[in-house]
């Protein structure tokens, strides 16, 4: 993808490519925490991601695509290693994600395995 096409935005309140990968290393970097945590403990609280602050702070539209291409795949290839390895147990351990009721692990596995489904369909342009 050219350069144009990685930082351009539909509008002023939208998110280029870049900040859209962005997001999904942000969400990998939290679920990060969580899968492991939940795999430790019982009952856990994490905070929520307020992504537009996340966005705002790292400013990855000045950011190195490539960089941020191979941060992202090894990031999610990490991840694989460690979803591969919970065990099963783990996936009834109730996970608090800043919200008044806890969901399950497997829930938390899934949802980010889906949340980066649809971002990568955004990023290569497929219909959602």
């Amino acid at each position: 993808m050219s350069v144009e096409e990685v930082e351009w935005r539909d509008a002023p309140d939208s998110w280029s490519k870049k900040e859209i990968l962005g997001h999904l290393i942000d969400s990998a970097a939290n679920n990060h925490q969580r899968f492991v945590r939940a795999c430790s403990s019982g009952a856990l609280e994490f905070p929520y991601y307020h992504q537009e602050d996340w966005a705002r702070v790292q400013r990855c539209n000045e950011a190195e695509w490539g960089n941020l291409v191979q941060l992202w795949s090894a990031y999610n290839r990490h991840l694989c290693h460690i979803i591969e390895r919970i065990p099963e147990s783990a996936y009834s351990n109730p996970c608090n994600i800043g919200q008044p009721e806890p969901v399950m692990l497997e829930f938390v596995v899934r949802d980010y395995l889906r949340h980066m489904k649809h971002h990568l369909g955004d990023l290569l342009g497929e219909p959602g």
